[in-house]
């Protein structure tokens, strides 16, 4: 801890692509701990703490504190790591900082997740009121309703509550401040930055109206909701969140999307999303990265050669319901009823008769449904 610099935590190789990760009022970098170790698997990652929270020193900010204030600190901090420009991802406060530095400073900002949070806060009464009470009381009463604010029924962070409670009131306040005096909704369309937005369905604090304002206002912005998640969703739902920043981030990742749809369908690859669970959810990213975003977006061979080898992978393993999936694939990339009845052919071969049987089978229907569809 110093008097001068947010306390932070760095991860990850200090040559990769610095990603800044900011807090919610009343957490501390902890927020972010089921979410930042994979994150630094292809970013150098930067967790801060607001002024008196976690390790950063109360005297940082004081009373009537702009969020202004906050990213010039944010900045600083960047500028102390050698990080002339980053990716920035914040929750609630953190978000609100997040926007600020691409409204204020988009040459110093890759790119912006916005997460649970909003371009306004419900006007500066309540947050007038709450910095009173802190200032009068301290931070023990609020803290017991921490879990009301931040997660569904049933969920706790015990960590995230204990900061909540541990952090200095003095500072708590001055933040409260801050999110008073914050209001962007005027100024949105002037950002320029690629911007993600992160809602949580169940958010009390911020609801997914607020993240749908920023993004219709926001050129470009995207919207993804999450099911089951509150106002903490890094730390209630952190696969979901984790797989949204990195499709965010990770441009591999949006044009493995791209062609997943292109050769696919749209209609496929929506059922496929809807269905996306957090259990599921690394999985579908894993696919849209890898399979799609370099696999089949190598333009060594055709989508035509590449539809070909997929046939007679799936099936010498027998995989007959991705097959069918596959054979629409193929039409799409090009490839002819008979030219995938001789790719089947030569299955019999080589991965055997009663394999290529199967194969016909499924083509044929396939095939029929395509007729039908056609006529």
């Amino acid at each position: 801890m110093t008097d001068r610099l947010l306390n932070h935590r760095a991860e990850g190789a200090p040559s990769a692509p610095p990603l800044l990760l900011g807090p919610s009022l009343g957490t501390s970098c902890a927020l972010w701990d089921a979410v930042a170790p994979e994150l630094s698997a292809a970013h150098r990652v930067i967790r801060w703490d607001l002024p008196g929270h976690g390790g950063s020193a109360a005297g940082l900010i004081t009373a009537g504190a702009s969020v202004g204030d906050l990213a010039d600190l944010v900045l600083a901090l960047a500028d102390a790591l050698g990080a002339e420009r980053f990716a920035y991802a914040g929750v609630s406060l953190g978000g609100a900082v997040g926007l600020h530095l691409a409204l204020h400073h988009p040459e110093r900002v890759s790119s912006l997740a916005v997460i649970c949070s909003s371009a306004h806060f419900n006007g500066a009464g309540p947050w007038e009121e709450r910095a009173a009470l802190v200032r009068r009381e301290g931070l023990a009463d609020l803290a017991e309703g921490a879990n009301a604010r931040w997660f569904t029924p049933g969920f706790t962070v015990p960590r995230l509550v204990r900061d909540h409670r541990d952090a200095d009131p003095e500072s708590y306040a001055a933040c409260c401040d801050a999110l008073a005096a914050f209001d962007l909704r005027d100024r949105l369309a002037e950002i320029s930055v690629p911007t993600l937005l992160i809602a949580g369905r169940e958010d009390p604090a911020t609801p997914p109206a607020h993240l749908r304002e920023i993004a219709d206002a926001v050129p470009g912005a995207a919207l993804v909701e999450i099911p089951g998640a509150s106002h903490l969703a890094p730390a209630e739902r952190p696969e979901t969140v984790l797989s949204a920043l990195r499709a965010h981030l990770d441009g591999g990742a949006r044009r493995g999307m791209e062609v997943r749809r292109e050769v696919l369908g749209d209609a496929h690859v929506d059922r496929a999303q809807q269905r996306q669970t957090p259990f599921t959810a690394r999985f579908q990213d894993f696919i849209s990265r890898y399979a799609w975003g370099e696999i089949w977006t190598d333009p060594t061979l055709s989508r035509r050669e590449r539809s070909m080898i997929t046939l007679t992978a799936l099936v010498a393993h027998g995989h007959y319901e991705e097959l069918a999936m596959h054979v629409r694939a193929a039409r799409r990339n090009g490839l002819t009823p008979e030219e995938i009845g001789a790719v089947l052919l030569q299955t019999a071969v080589y991965c055997g008769v009663p394999a290529a049987n199967s194969a016909f089978a499924a083509a044929q229907r396939v095939l029929a449904e395509e007729d039908t569809a056609a006529g």
